[in-house]
């Protein structure tokens, strides 16, 4: 009982302070994976998650929250998990919905969103520079304490899968003028990353 209120707890907090959408949750989602042992998430298993939970239909945040909840405490996990992450966003919702038109109008609401959009910028680009390093780079932190070593390589597997959804997608709009769907880019990523990494 006492791991699925902390579960719960957890994952409130992420929803509470999320803004900018699920990428805006993902470093609050790592900070608490990481600040706790007992979910049994260190960072290589934290980019794998946020892998799967990218790749399978909804939204990200709860996506992560639902697995996260079901490798720490199973089916009630996810559960519990899951209406962490929404709890604070529903509730909100509601009641900004039930005062949306004089809410909006008041000049200090309007300069509280405006002064959260360069920081939900900010949080989305971390995040993306993370994956980037930490996929493309993935044993960057060894730079900072052996200095610029062999770590520094790419990870030949990740370059090649990179390299052949830019090819596919190059070819796609090529062959049939119009961009690929992000859905069938995902599918070919996903086909690749089990055929070169194998399952």
């Amino acid at each position: 009982m006492i791991l699925l209120l902390k579960l719960f707890w957890e994952f409130l907090k992420v929803g509470l302070f999320t803004f900018g959408g699920g990428y805006g949750a993902i470093p609050l989602i790592r900070d608490a994976l990481l600040q706790n042992p007992w979910m049994g998430v260190d960072d290589a298993k934290f980019t794998y998650i946020v892998g799967v939970a990218e790749s399978t239909p909804g939204p990200i945040m709860i996506n992560t929250a639902t697995y996260i909840g079901t490798t720490v405490a199973g089916p009630v996990g996810a559960i519990v998990a899951t209406l962490g992450a929404i709890t604070p966003s529903v509730i909100i919702i509601l009641l900004i919905a039930s005062l949306l038109k004089h809410f909006m109008e008041k000049q200090g609401t309007r300069a509280v969103l405006d002064a959260i959009k360069p920081c939900v910028v900010g949080i989305i680009l971390s995040t993306g520079i993370y994956f980037l390093l930490s996929g493309l780079l993935p044993r960057i932190n060894s730079v900072f304490t052996e200095g610029f070593t062999a770590s520094l390589i790419p990870q030949w597997r990740t370059v090649l899968v990179f390299a052949l959804v830019g090819l596919a997608r190059w070819l796609w709009k090529l062959i049939r003028k119009k961009p690929i769907s992000p859905v069938l880019s995902i599918g070919i990523a996903a086909a690749l990353g089990i055929a070169i990494y194998g399952v």
